[in-house]
């Protein structure tokens, strides 16, 4: 059986808690935690696996404090939940088949224009707007779709349904923060699924990086809660242009072999 040393698992404590503070706020907790566990040893498939295991924990966390003080109706949001988790499940299953990578060679593209969106766009506050879409098609288009991708590739999920609350349903930012950490949730437990079916779960660390990712998710929610989209909007520019340059940094990186870089 894999062991860490105790030493290593202090730091991946501190990553997990540093990866629930930050993915309570804009997502991209999976920035810090999954190349911690790879630095660890662990190999891809499972450090891919234990992280949805710690990061279902930091999710709970965000929505359960978000539900607390209003921001998120869970009762009328139960529906698009399980369709987060179906297409999770769906999008885990292609993946054995499809590779990842084709998604991955666009992702670090749309994540800067993501960025672009919230830097540029005026306006945007905690303020909800006009809906461009019901919330019945939202529901049962939107997020299963991101949901599959969840489960197909994964990175940028939580800036994916930050930008679809925003642009499509009308949420302020603080809304659409709360609702994201809710359906990521549900995405993340139809991965973990997979994943623990497959066996590519180190189940220990994962829990003790769960408690850290809970905590630290409940310091993240609630200094979301208090700043508002002033907190919320620079922190996830930050978070989607960190993620596009982790992914464009990998040397094997597709959009870097196209550029001849």
């Amino acid at each position: 059986m894999f062991e860490f040393p105790s030493e290593i698992v202090a730091l991946l404590v501190l990553a997990a808690f540093l990866a629930g503070f930050v993915d309570s706020i804009a997502g991209g907790g999976g920035l810090v935690t999954i190349p911690a566990l790879l630095l660890a040893g662990a190999p891809p498939v499972y450090a891919l696996g234990t992280n949805k295991l710690q990061g279902m924990f930091g999710a709970a966390s965000a929505t359960w404090s978000y539900a607390r003080h209003g921001h998120v109706d869970l009762k009328t949001q139960a529906l698009p939940a399980l369709l987060a988790f179906a297409g999770s499940i769906l999008g885990a299953l292609t993946a054995t088949v499809l590779p990842g990578r084709i998604f991955g060679a666009v992702l670090p593209v749309l994540l800067v224009a993501i960025a672009i969106y919230f830097l540029l766009r005026p306006g945007l506050d905690d303020i909800d707007r006009a809906r461009r879409m019901s919330p019945a098609l939202f529901g049962f288009t939107i997020v299963p779709l991101i949901g599959f991708y969840d489960g197909l590739f994964g990175p940028g999920t939580g800036s994916f349904f930050m930008l679809a609350f925003v642009a499509l349903a009308g949420y302020g930012l603080l809304r659409s923060t709360a609702h994201t950490k809710l359906l990521n949730l549900a995405s993340n437990v139809g991965g973990l699924v997979l994943f623990a079916v497959a066996g590519a779960v180190f189940w220990k660390i994962g829990l003790i990086m769960g408690a850290a990712q809970f905590a630290g998710a409940q310091v993240g929610s609630r200094v979301a809660m208090k700043g508002g989209a002033r907190i919320i909007k620079p922190l996830l520019v930050i978070t989607c242009l960190a993620l596009a340059v982790k992914l464009v940094s990998d040397p094997t990186h597709p959009l870097r072999l196209w550029l001849g870089l």
